[in-house]
């Protein structure tokens, strides 16, 4: 009740209402809840729009599990009328996702993806879909193939770590599951590579309870046959989720394992000044911020220049890119206004959803390429 939460809301900082932010929302739930309200249109969409963040939960003096509040009454309330479904599901299959990330890479295809996409109205998801995925090809090269799944090499271990995969992230951040492997193993871990999959995230925060369970229990699965001691992502935006399926055993963050075993790895220098985004999820979740910053700190020359205002979140949370985009492409446009402020030769961020949505607003005049902070590092590694 005291308000510290909403200067640190993104949709209040939008919306300047009290049902845009926290305090409303959580209001909204208990209401819903105690069956005093009927969930209208209107209501539920005040409650659609919260982009997840966590920036509310990470300042809470009461300390009040947003997150778990908004994923229950969703699931409470059902599917989200304003999802972008089949988009969801695309995306949540790496296999399909990738085909149609082939298919659209020869230029005259391109070239009828934006000629069609000019045509669609702003607040079409179609349009975001075909805007991001075209900003996949004009910075950043070949797509890189996929890790492929790895098994144990013998019994359990202590210092054995699962890596997941997730489902985009498996194949727009192939190159960053790539450095990641490589970065643990210099650091005296034995990796295994879980198979690529959702790990129901998205699912979750949409309300469709069912499918999250069902994923959670296929992470279950996997896991179980690692023989690892603990599950580690590449993907901030995954890790609330593994934690919740894994709520007995360790899940977190690569670049935290990383920067406990800081001493063991040594990098090249790079004179090069870069812009740092902290996604939110790396920030208010995975508590991440700190351990990268360290690792960075360690390739000499390399200006690392965070970009300010954070944990602002720039509006690509999950599909919310493509359910709202609108409202995504105003939270996005401020965070490239601190990028070019900048002036970066590249743009590192560790959630790929944030570098898809924050490529696709780039201009040609401001464009940079995109990499996951972990690839930086692992190009930089000293060889043993």
């Amino acid at each position: 009740m005291c308000g510290l939460c909403l200067p640190q809301c993104p949709t209040y900082l939008l919306d300047a209402q009290e049902a845009e932010s926290p305090r409303g929302r959580i209001a909204m739930a208990a209401a819903v809840a105690k069956d005093t309200v009927t969930a209208t249109p209107a209501l539920r969409l005040h409650l659609d729009h919260c982009l997840g963040c966590m920036s509310c939960e990470k300042v809470c003096p009461a300390k009040v599990r947003f997150g778990e509040l908004l994923v229950e009454t969703r699931a409470l309330l059902g599917p989200s009328p304003a999802r972008a479904r089949v988009l969801s599901d695309v995306v949540r299959r790496p296999s399909i996702y990738r085909w149609i990330r082939a298919a659209a890479r020869p230029a005259p295809i391109r070239r009828l993806m934006a000629r069609v996409a000019r045509q669609l109205p702003r607040s079409s998801a179609w349009r975001a879909a075909a805007t991001i995925l075209l900003g996949r090809f004009t910075k950043n090269g070949a797509l890189p193939a996929p890790l492929p799944p790895q098994g144990a090499s013998m019994g359990p271990s202590q210092d054995r770590v699962a890596l997941f995969p997730g489902c985009v992230a498996s194949v727009e951040d192939a190159a960053a599951q790539r450095a990641a492997a490589t970065l643990l193993r210099a650091a005296g871990y034995e990796v295994t590579v879980l198979p690529a999959f959702c790990c129901g995230a998205m699912d979750a925060h949409a309300g469709a309870a069912a499918s999250a369970q069902a994923s959670a229990e296929a992470v279950r699965e996997a896991f179980a046959g690692s023989g690892a001691s603990q599950l580690v992502t590449a993907t901030p935006g995954c890790l609330s989720t593994l934690r919740h399926a894994l709520p007995e055993r360790s899940a977190d963050d690569v670049i935290t394992l990383l920067a406990a075993r800081a001493d063991r790895l040594a990098f090249r220098a790079l004179h090069e000044r870069v812009a740092l985004h902290i996604p939110c999820t790396q920030t208010n979740v995975a508590r991440s911020d700190t351990a990268l910053r360290t690792l960075l700190s360690r390739i000499p020359g390399l200006d690392a220049a965070s970009l300010p205002a954070q944990p602002t979140c720039c509006g690509a949370a999950g599909t919310h890119m493509l359910d709202f985009p609108e409202r995504a492409q105003t939270l996005r446009d401020m965070t490239l206004r601190q990028v070019t402020a900048l002036a970066p030769s590249r743009l590192l961020s560790s959630n790929v959803g944030c570098r898809m949505h924050l490529a696709a607003g780039m201009t040609p005049e401001t464009a940079v390429p995109d990499l996951h902070p972990l690839t930086l590092l692992a190009d930089q590694l000293e060889s043993p």
